[in-house]
């Protein structure tokens, strides 16, 4: 008789953005007449630009002729698209990689997902809160969560985000294995200025902790100041893994390409202290097991992103995100809604008045404007009285939606 995993029986019935939609779609029923926004689930809607779509048709091109046909591709990636990482995200920034630090992906959420194979299930792990659910969720199906309690997990320490920290989060005063850092920050759209990261930095190397670093939506930081990449940091190559994905920065959503970088020098110790194992190694032979490499076509797709022509374009995509971004936070502060982000990530992170539970207002904002946000308590803890919108949609959708949410607040 097989048995089941049973920490999958601890997770809610549905992931945080089926509940949505599962809400949203009985709301049309209901109202067939009402032409929904959708500024909940962070997907884009701007086209793939120019450049990328002439290197797909390229690739699938090659792929019709036996010459230049691709079977399986390395699991690694093809070295084409991983030097043109390092030589534009990398080097550009001052920071040496070598290609075998360099791990092809089909986006952000596989790895972030399954990064936690190659690490012992009863390391404790550290989370800012509010986070992306991911982190959580595939901690607790290894059984590495502990039990939830209250809404809170029992081998999770939680390091609150909030507008009374500025959403810096504080470093535990104690030893935690592993913690998960997103930045820009999904989902308050806040950033983490270099002396913060540093801090993290240093703390980890104290203690021996494995930083997860998820900068997924790193090319949409404006501000100069702001550090795109963790090995920015002095000291970070021993103790961070970073991902990075293309499903916001080139459309890549339905594409699906990302990768994730794992120095050489980062290590982790066996149960007896006797050996320090390279993570990168774990990595690869885990990727060789369960993984058959991204498609030929979708890393030549990457690949044109670097080109003169792909950065234009993927700048030009990006910084009509930023527009609307703009445009939203801009309409929400005259609503006289307390709102942060939308500066240096395409989120932003509103308050709700007078402290309304996070899927009260969801709700409110879907039956009385036609309008779709995330509640904030989906992320954790710290989200309740909070509500993401995005701004990936079009820009009429998003002129549209303040208008009506601020016929509906001033009502």
């Amino acid at each position: 008789m097989a048995l089941v995993n049973e920490h999958y029986l601890k997770l809610s019935d549905n992931y945080l953005f089926a509940d949505i939609a599962k809400k949203v779609n009985a709301f049309k029923v209901s109202h067939p007449k009402m032409r929904v926004i959708s500024l909940g689930i962070g997907d884009v809607t701007q086209p793939l630009c120019p450049a990328v779509i002439k290197a797909m048709h390229k690739a699938v091109d090659e792929m019709a002729t036996k010459a230049s046909f691709r079977g399986y591709g390395p699991e690694r990636g093809y070295d084409f698209l991983r030097e043109a990482i390092i030589k534009n995200d990398y080097l550009s920034r001052g920071i040496h990689l070598d290609v075998n630090e360099i791990f092809i992906n089909d986006g952000a959420k596989s790895d972030t997902g399954n990064i936690g194979e190659i690490v012992r299930w009863d390391n404790s792990i550290g989370v800012t809160d509010p986070i992306y659910p991911v982190y959580i969720d595939s901690n607790v199906m290894c059984g590495r969560a502990g039990v939830l309690k209250d809404g809170v997990w029992s081998n999770v320490t939680y390091m609150p985000c909030t507008a009374e920290n500025q959403f810096i989060p504080t470093i535990p005063d104690h030893r935690v294995d592993m913690i998960y850092l997103c930045y820009p920050n999904n989902p308050t759209g806040t950033v983490l200025p270099k002396e913060e990261l540093r801090k993290w930095v240093n703390y980890a190397l104290k203690n021996d902790t494995l930083i997860l670093y998820d900068a997924a939506y790193e090319a949409y930081i404006q501000d100069d100041s702001i550090p795109h990449s963790i090995y920015e940091i002095k000291g970070a190559r021993k103790v961070a893994i970073e991902f990075r994905s293309y499903s916001k920065t080139a459309g890549f959503t339905g594409v699906r390409c990302g990768y994730t970088v794992i120095p050489k020098e980062l290590t982790a110790v066996t149960i007896d202290g006797t050996q320090r194992i390279e993570l990168n190694h774990l990595w690869n032979r885990r990727q060789s097991t369960k993984f058959n490499g991204t498609s030929y076509i979708s890393q030549r797709a990457a690949e044109a992103i670097y080109t003169p022509e792909g950065k234009e374009q993927v700048k030009a995509t990006i910084d009509y995100y930023m527009g609307n971004a703009r445009i939203m936070l801009d309409a929400l502060q005259r609503m006289g809604l307390q709102v942060y982000g939308g500066q240096n990530a395409p989120y932003l992170w509103v308050k709700t008045p007078g402290n309304t539970p996070s899927w009260k207002f969801f709700e409110q904002m879907l039956y009385s404007a036609g309008v779709v946000c995330t509640p904030g308590v989906g992320f954790g803890p710290s989200g309740e009285g909070y509500v993401r919108l995005t701004a990936f949609g079009n820009r009429d959708d998003c002129r549209e939606a303040m208008q009506r949410i601020a016929q509906w607040i001033n009502s």
